[in-house]
């Protein structure tokens, strides 16, 4: 793999964060990150969604409605595409994992509207990536939502067992969180190779 092909994977997990610098997908950032195992559960169905609905919006797009000059149909064809890729993971875990299925509640269907998802797509379709760097980039950018999502989650682990003073808590010091972790993830714009 090639310089160019690992820097769209750092740059899409760690340096343009979909969370943490974007701030798309951030309800089920906020929402489901009071448990590790939510947590990562999500993580890995979203890793799942957003890399299988990055290449599929690939595929539409260079060979349906480019060749077509329908490119204007993109956002409808993508939002097609996410819910029914949403559909399967929900079904598969539904059958093969009600305890997890129970713990992400509504937090799995929203995934069809996590702005994250569709970001990942057009933004992939803005930068003229190929097919590979298309799938790359959507990999990258879900393992970096689930980096973030665990990270937050570990954190209100330990916000629990610490007194925190009564106008902080809940919401506002999860966001104080939130934006500290932010600012860390910034440190990382200067990675180069």
């Amino acid at each position: 793999m090639n310089n160019s092909l690992i820097m769209i994977i750092v740059a899409s997990a760690l340096i343009n964060n979909v969370v943490l610098n974007q701030f798309l997908g951030i309800c089920s950032f906020l929402g489901v990150s009071k448990q590790m195992k939510a947590s990562a559960s999500l993580g890995v169905a979203v890793i799942f969604v957003i890399t299988i609905a990055s290449a599929v919006a690939s595929l539409m797009y260079d060979f349906v409605l480019k060749p077509l000059g329908m490119d204007f149909m993109k956002t409808i064809i993508f939002i097609l595409v996410i819910a029914a890729l949403v559909q399967i993971v929900e079904m598969f875990l539904k059958k093969k994992s009600p305890a997890v299925y129970e713990a992400l509640g509504i937090y799995l269907p929203l995934i069809t509207t996590n702005c994250a998802v569709l970001g990942v797509a057009l933004t992939n379709v803005q930068n003229g990536y190929n097919f590979i760097e298309c799938v790359l980039s959507g990999f990258g950018t879900a393992v970096g939502y689930t980096i973030a999502i665990v990270l937050l989650a570990g954190i209100r682990s330990r916000m629990n067992e610490k007194d925190i003073p009564a106008p902080l808590r809940g919401a506002p010091i999860v966001m104080i969180a939130a934006a500290l972790m932010s600012i860390a993830f910034m440190g990382f714009g200067g990675l180069s190779f």
